[in-house]
């Protein structure tokens, strides 16, 4: 399986049983992981005092391992272990046999003294809050000054939802079976993994093909394909027409934004469709960008009817005013045959009554919510219960593509495909960089890219832009930074021979 896969708990768990049921024994699996773990912790850090802290199930079973190996290579180790020696069953209690060393009760003191602490209370099959002596000695590791270890998963983390379930372990490193889970990604989760090594442990590939994975890491290696360069033929109508709707003469700035992104990503074409009151303004600021006055829905719908003959997407809601009009103009355009991007504004002048866009949404169409405007337009469809679920219930009641907006985007298709976007550096967090995601997606859609892939690269390059502008990041450096992105994005593998 590719690196980028992300499987859920259930995911792994059916994987790992049609292993077993294919040959390898659980405890093959459970000695493979800890000694990956073993090999892990020894090449990172030099030798030392380690304590291994090893919960009752499998991923305790898995620290013995873990504690068996460094203690073989000539580390001092120390165990202590969470619940009641004789109730270990199964694997686990297999591995604690094997473990030569003494296994102690958990207490704090068996942390005084140790360089490492190995995290082996909770795996990935946690679903409860952490309690009672699980939170003391949680808590005691996060005190302690010694880095921690995680096995699998910080302890207290949802592998699904990356939500901390209470209180989690605050891991420097983290090791992780076969593929990454969705919550060594998502936030909260993914601040307390650290880095994570994603190591193989003996999952056949037969029983790998048993899953269709339906969740990513947002890589330009799932959706490169898609991703359109022009050829010796292609002229700027091919390459696509995105019309960008303004809003009044004071709220012009943001879809400048987003028409700049637009065109910086590849869009042959782009004008802003501008009220009479806001021509001159816009104008003022406009020279590769054209400009069109449409005030009306009828106007809106006139600029639109070349969609018929040339791939065209409309963007709309950046600073558009919230209300009537906004709805209209935005009806609208889900009337044409182009396709739609719908942001900001958008989104909120429809939140009391997300039938009538729902019901006029098309399959490749993509809204772009914060989690604000999103509680807004999806009544219902509780973020509490994880970002992933929430974008992929949200993308199949919109019949459409939605990309969640945040730290860590979530981008859903109605057909359950999602990724999470994983580049995207703190200081995207200015106003107006959400203009420029949404200018960015739609001149990939008018480029050709189906709505999933332009909407998943245009959230990566956004990521990428940011990362390449640096400190001091304002929307308008963004823009400007798709260049040189795009150039080493595209750039031919090196040691490639070019013909001359």
């Amino acid at each position: 399986m590719a690196g980028f896969i992300l499987l859920s708990s259930a995911q792994m768990r059916a994987v790992e049983a049609a292993t077993i049921k294919g040959g390898v024994s659980s405890a093959a699996l459970m000695e493979q992981a800890g000694e990956k773990v073993a090999e892990v912790a020894m090449r990172a850090w030099t030798k030392r005092p380690v304590a291994v802290l090893c919960g009752p199930g499998n991923n305790g079973g898995d620290g013995f391992v873990v504690a068996r190996r460094i203690a073989e290579a000539g580390w001092p180790v120390k165990v202590g272990l969470l619940g009641e020696h004789e109730n270990l069953t199964d694997d686990a209690k297999l591995m604690a046999d094997l473990y030569e060393g003494e296994i102690s009760p958990f207490s704090p003191s068996i942390l005084e003294g140790v360089g490492l602490i190995i995290d082996a209370i909770f795996g990935t099959g946690l679903t409860r809050v952490v309690e009672g002596d699980y939170k003391t000695a949680i808590e005691a590791v996060n005190a302690h000054p010694a880095p921690a270890l995680a096995v699998d998963i910080p302890s207290g983390v949802s592998a699904d939802t990356g939500a901390v379930l209470g209180v989690g372990v605050t891991a420097v490193r983290t090791v992780t079976f076969f593929q990454k889970k969705p919550g060594h990604v998502l936030f909260p989760g993914r601040a307390l993994c650290g880095s994570v090594d994603a190591v193989e442990i003996g999952i056949t590939r037969e029983a790998a093909a048993t899953i269709k994975p339906d969740c990513f890491e947002n890589q330009p290696s799932l959706w490169g394909e898609a991703f359109g360069r022009p050829g010796w033929q292609s002229h700027k109508y091919q390459r696509g027409h995105v019309m960008a709707v303004s809003g009044g003469a004071l709220n012009t700035g943001a879809i400048r934004l987003a028409a700049m992104g637009a065109l910086r990503i590849g869009a042959g074409l782009v004008t802003i469709l501008s009220p009479r009151d806001a021509t001159q303004t816009n104008a003022a600021h406009l020279t590769a960008i054209m400009l069109r006055q449409a005030d009306t829905v009828e106007e809106i719908g006139a600029s639109l009817e070349g969609a018929d003959k040339y791939p065209m997407t409309a963007v709309i809601g950046p600073a558009a005013g919230i209300g009537e009009a906004t709805r209209d103009k935005t009806l609208a355009i889900l009337k044409s045959e182009a396709s739609a991007v719908l942001d900001a504004d958008v989104l909120t002048s429809f939140a009391d009554d997300s039938a009538i866009l729902f019901s006029a949404l098309r399959e490749g169409d993509v809204l772009t919510p914060h989690s604000g405007e999103f509680e807004r337009l999806f009544d219902g469809i509780a973020l509490s219960e994880g970002k992933l679920a929430a974008a992929r219930a949200a993308s199949k009641k919109a019949g459409c593509i939605v990309v969640l907006k945040g730290a860590d985007t979530v981008i859903a298709a109605p057909d359950g495909r999602a990724t999470i976007n994983v580049n995207a550096p703190a200081n995207l967090a200015t106003a107006g960089a959400g203009d420029v995601l949404a200018g960015f997606i739609a001149g990939l859609r008018a480029q050709g890219m189906p709505g999933f892939e332009a909407a998943c690269a245009g959230v990566w390059l956004h990521g990428a832009c940011a990362q390449a502008a640096g400190p001091g990041l304002i929307a308008e450096d963004l823009p400007v930074a798709v260049r040189p992105v795009l150039q080493s994005l595209l750039a031919p593998p090196k040691g490639e021979v070019k013909e001359s």
